[in-house]
């Protein structure tokens, strides 16, 4: 019991700081008018994420032990140590991979074919091709998915994920010195790249995380491990805009580029995890 209620206070202090900062913040992005997309970071994830803390702490003082809901506050917080490295990895591996899914159109379009105009000939061109694109990146994980074990075998897990994540990377800041857009250089050059990175990002930290977790809460701290998905996607909805507006000169193939950056964070970060596991 001793426990919980001290934990209880510095859930209430850390929420307490924590929904400060967000509301902070969101006053800082009215006063300023900016990008509204930020509120999704300050009032969406911080100053609820406060709230959600202060309530954790008000119920664990109140000897509220039982309660499902402390139950994952404090799971979070006492996350296996292959769990929290892991998480770094997945968060700049799918905020990458979000930077894509939202802005590949408008980089290919902006910036190879010159054009905004979505009636125009050359709009829908680029278009079209971000699409063959998206569907090549799935071909290609699909044949690397099988590739992908036996690297693994002959160095280990986290150098395999590395590498993958080094090679998306590299394929997302490739779009930004493509000049002829042809079948090859646009729509499967890259994509090889961010292909190898799909299907190790769909596997390998899953594989490393289940080694690591007590059979007991195998499911439930793989269901946690997946907030590591939706968070970046937050974060990517919020401040992407705000940086392409206010850093970039309003061109999403910086979008790109910070995707690209963020993978080889991910790979690099990989490198850091305790995976001991045979591969």
């Amino acid at each position: 019991e001793e426990w919980f209620v001290n934990n209880g206070k510095s859930h209430l202090k850390t929420g307490f700081i924590v929904l400060l900062i967000g509301l902070i913040f969101s006053y800082l992005i009215y006063r300023y008018d900016l990008k509204k997309d930020l509120y999704v970071l300050t009032l969406g994830l911080l100053s609820f994420g406060g709230i959600a803390m202060i309530i954790s702490g008000l119920m664990q003082k109140a000897k509220n032990f039982k309660s499902g809901f402390i139950t994952i506050m404090n799971d979070f917080q006492t996350m296996p140590k292959v769990m929290k490295q892991l998480a770094w990895v997945q968060f700049f591996s799918w905020f990458a991979l979000f930077s894509m899914w939202i802005y590949m159109t408008p980089a290919v379009t902006e910036h190879i074919y010159a054009t905004t105009d979505t009636t125009s000939e050359a709009y829908n061109t680029g278009a079209n091709q971000v699409g063959e694109m998206f569907a090549n990146y799935n071909i290609i994980a699909a044949l690397v998915a099988f590739m992908l074990p036996v690297l693994a075998r002959k160095t280990n897990r986290k150098f395999t994920h590395f590498l993958a994540l080094l090679a998306g990377g590299l394929g997302l800041i490739s779009i930004f010195f493509i000049q002829n857009p042809t079948v090859l250089n646009l729509e499967w050059l890259p994509m090889i790249g961010v292909g190898i990175a799909w299907a190790s990002i769909l596997s390998i930290p899953y594989a490393m995380l289940s080694g690591s977790l007590p059979a007991s809460k195998m499911g439930y701290f793989m269901g946690v491990f997946n907030f590591f998905i939706v968070i970046p996607q937050l974060v990517a909805a919020s401040i992407l805009g705000f940086l392409v507006s206010k850093f970039f000169n309003n061109e999403p193939v910086y979008a790109l580029i910070v995707g690209g950056v963020s993978m080889i964070i991910a790979g690099v970060l990989s490198l850091r995890v305790d995976d001991n596991m045979p591969a």
